[in-house]
């Protein structure tokens, strides 16, 4: 469907039903998969066959609905997992190991932050963080030899800075390592990283894609285009034989539309089994299938709802990338055009404890550790998402204390702002 519109991939993408098959995907919800001979069953571990042998690798439900992600970001692999911190760890630790080192942006989700700087680096992996705004020479400062990527948000949460991924990727290449894109925010409907040179792309499918709260997940997508042959010392897992499959050497075997997610696949996920159940990518799917159209109400809202609090006396600041008033607002025009997200961050005048007063008066606005969902919910991070981060860390992260979380859902907009209004007279 490369040649069909976002809308209609987002529909009918990933899935081809034959004359008198399910239109709709099925759920296949089965552990096991049958087969005549120990031959037959043998070529599949041998990754010498495709086919299905046990769900914890792969599962016909959940590859369906990995295809649509995969056309719906312009990709030429892809796959699900458990959650969205699933697909962070492993998008990054398919291509590190220990005594190696990555670059990311400092603007990123806490729970990544801290997965980065903390559990990785108990793993003996290392990140340099680096402000998106960074100066070309501090950029470059961040490289070393044993450098092996740069991870970013395209829209970063809560921060909702918004990265200028063709430098970030042009700074990668550079120096020989892919950039990955963590695009949830915006989704494959208003960004397309890989038309700006990013390379690899996840997303937390948990949030938009999913949109209604039903199923935790992740997801990651190849771009194809990283030819990992041209540096196979930074790239031996990619590069080299893997002899927990007979010397297998994926570049060779699967050519580069197909390394990077065949080795995640057949290796990580064989090992350490963050997989994705049926049932989850059966309620994605639904989602999926009007993402187009939900992202452009929850846009609108956003908007409406950031220029009301641009212009209230009792909001001390307002950051949203769709603002004209956006620092960002230059990317935001390059990058999405049709677009940013419904997420809004704030700060309350009288700071934490207003802030904290202020969400307690929402009627129709809840407490949630959530976002980018169909009903709107806040949430104060520091004290919540970001909690795990010392004072210095939040700031890096663009997390200041009085910093509130706004999602706004698929609610009417005058009733939004009507809550917001009535909880901030209550200040």
């Amino acid at each position: 469907m490369n040649n069909h519109s976002i809308g209609t991939k987002c529909v009918q993408g990933g899935y081809r039903p034959g004359n008198g098959e399910p239109r709709q995907v099925p759920i296949i919800q089965s552990t096991t998969f049958k087969y005549n001979t120990s031959e037959d069953m043998g070529k599949l571990f041998d990754l010498e066959a495709n086919g299905y042998f046990y769900s914890r690798l792969q599962n016909p439900t959940v590859d369906t609905v990995a295809a649509k992600i995969c056309e719906l970001e312009g990709g030429t692999a892809a796959m699900l997992t458990s959650s969205g911190m699933a697909a962070s760890f492993l998008a990054v630790f398919n291509l590190c190991s220990s005594g190696d080192h990555f670059i990311s942006s400092s603007a990123i989700y806490g729970g990544t932050f801290n997965l980065f700087a903390v559990t990785l680096k108990r793993m003996g992996i290392e990140v340099t963080f680096i402000s998106p705004d960074a100066t070309d020479e501090e950029f470059e400062a961040a490289f070393r030899e044993n450098t092996k990527l740069v991870f970013g948000e395209t829209i970063a949460n809560p921060a909702l800075d918004v990265l200028d991924i063709e430098r970030f990727a042009g700074m990668a290449h550079k120096h020989g390592v892919p950039l990955i894109i963590d695009n949830t925010f915006p989704t494959s409907v208003n960004c397309r990283p890989f038309e700006w040179g990013a390379d690899i792309i996840i997303h937390a499918t948990t949030k938009y894609m999913d949109g209604h709260g039903s199923a935790v997940g992740g997801a990651i997508v190849d771009s194809g285009k990283f030819d990992w042959t041209k540096y196979p010392e930074k790239f031996p897992g990619l590069c080299t034989p893997d002899e927990s499959y007979h010397g297998i050497v994926y570049t060779e075997r699967f050519g580069l539309e197909g390394a990077y997610i065949t080795k995640a696949t057949a290796q990580l996920m064989r090992d350490l089994g963050v997989t994705a159940a049926p049932m989850s990518a059966y309620l994605l799917n639904l989602g999926l299938e009007s993402l187009h159209v939900r992202m452009k109400k929850h846009c609108e809202n956003g908007l409406k709802v950031a220029e009301y609090l641009e212009n209230n006396p009792k909001i001390s600041w307002v950051k949203y990338p769709g603002l004209k008033s956006s620092k960002d607002k230059k990317l935001v025009e390059k990058y999405l055009p049709n677009g940013t997200c419904g997420v809004i961050s704030c700060g309350i005048v009288g700071g934490r404890e207003a802030a904290s007063k202020f969400m307690r008066n929402l009627k129709i606005i809840a407490i949630e550790t959530h976002v980018a969902d169909a009903r709107s919910c806040c949430l104060h991070p520091a004290t919540a998402t970001h909690r795990q981060l010392s004072d210095e860390e939040l700031l890096s992260a663009g997390v200041t204390p009085d910093l509130i979380r706004i999602s706004l859902g698929l609610e009417d907009a005058q009733d939004l702002i009507a809550d917001i209004a009535q909880a901030l007279e209550q200040i």
